[in-house]
């Protein structure tokens, strides 16, 4: 009876105790950049960040923190506006794949409101020369000018293929890196679908886009790509439905829409999240936007581990793993938008770039 009562009180102290040693320090600050995306290179320590064009205070789309200051990368040029297939145009993500490669995803939808003609594309950056290597753009059949918005990326570099979330209709990208070509799948799935009874609230406030008069409905948008099991796993913004799909169904171009549909598996319920990453262990990292938060649904328990808490977590948006085991997260303020307080903006703080220590 004893050994009965002990062990899951130890159980809590050990896990209260794990918790409490996660700490977030700040890594950068902002004054009028909204950051979005973080991608960190585990090789070099190297850290890039992008501010997509979302307002007119946007001045530059993709940098590298040096010295804690933004640095424009790869170079300035392609961060001035020009020829829309050469030059950033409205970039939402950056990511640093296991060879040390950073790829830029530009939507190329200034202010959300519709993509540049020839703007959409996944750029490829090797970071040991700092140059552009391949520019894969994307045609309207894989981006269409209505309501789409590539949103995040992963990439197999074993086996040649990005993925991407599209979170303005809802859809899986599948890009093959040799080729350049790109497919459009599970386009208006439920599992790419946000869902519609979700109603986000932030501070205590529902978030209310006024332009629409209603609360937002953002799709497939975070996004994590378990190597080891071959699995992707992806979440609508404004849902709680974790959803995953063996990634060898979703390169099989010889699968009908509706065989791929059937292998889609519902995972579990999560706290509202916009960032996904994953752990080498098959567990995956969520930011939690309601409650300022970053969260993991544990493989081998498959429940929701509460990671940190912090205040300061103003909607975290994009998690990275840093070279020491430290996760790196982006606070966007996405909820200070003038879109959701009657045409001005609410922000007080700097948008900031933290890292999450004593993991």
């Amino acid at each position: 009876m004893y050994n009965r009562l002990i062990t899951p009180c130890f159980v809590f102290l050990l896990m209260t105790s794990l918790a409490a040693a996660a700490q977030l320090q700040e890594v950068a600050n902002f004054p009028n950049q909204q950051i979005t995306g973080v991608g960190v290179s585990v090789k070099s320590g190297r850290i890039f960040v992008n501010f997509p064009y979302w307002s007119d205070d946007h001045s530059l789309s993709v940098a590298e923190i040096v010295n804690g200051q933004p640095k424009a990368f790869p170079n300035e040029e392609w961060n001035k506006p020009g020829p829309a297939g050469s030059h950033f145009i409205c970039v939402q993500s950056v990511v640093v794949d296991d060879q040390d490669n950073l790829w830029i995803l530009d939507p190329a939808a200034p202010k959300q409101q519709g993509i540049v003609k020839g703007g959409p594309k996944l750029v490829k950056v090797d970071l040991t020369t700092n140059n552009i290597v391949q520019t894969i753009p994307f045609g309207e059949d894989v981006a269409p000018a209505a309501r789409s918005y590539l949103n995040d990326v992963r990439i197999d570099t074993a086996n040649n293929t990005a993925f991407i979330t599209e979170s303005g209709k809802g859809a899986i990208i599948v890009v093959d890196l040799k080729s350049g070509k790109a497919r459009r799948l599970l386009d208006g799935h439920r599992s790419t679908q946000p869902e519609k009874d979700v109603k986000l609230v932030i501070d205590g406030k529902q978030l209310i886009d006024q332009q629409k008069k209603s609360p937002p409905q953002i799709a497939s948008d975070g996004i994590a790509l378990d190597m080891k099991n071959g699995y992707l796993y992806y979440h609508a913004l404004t849902a709680h439905t974790l959803y995953r799909i063996n990634t060898t169904y979703l390169t099989d171009k010889d699968l009908s829409k509706s065989d791929l549909e059937s292998k889609v598996e519902t995972v579990t319920q999560t706290p509202a999240p916009d960032g996904m990453l994953e752990a080498p262990d098959g567990s995956i990292y969520l930011t939690d936007l309601e409650d300022g938060a970053i969260v993991r649904w544990n493989v081998a328990t498959n429940k929701i581990d509460k990671i940190i808490t912090d205040k300061r977590l103003l909607w975290p948006d994009t998690l990275s793993w840093g070279p020491g085991g430290e996760l790196y997260v982006t606070a966007s303020q996405i909820e200070n938008m003038p879109r959701f307080n009657n045409g001005k903006s609410t922000r007080t703080e700097p948008y900031k770039l933290f890292k999450v220590t004593g993991l």
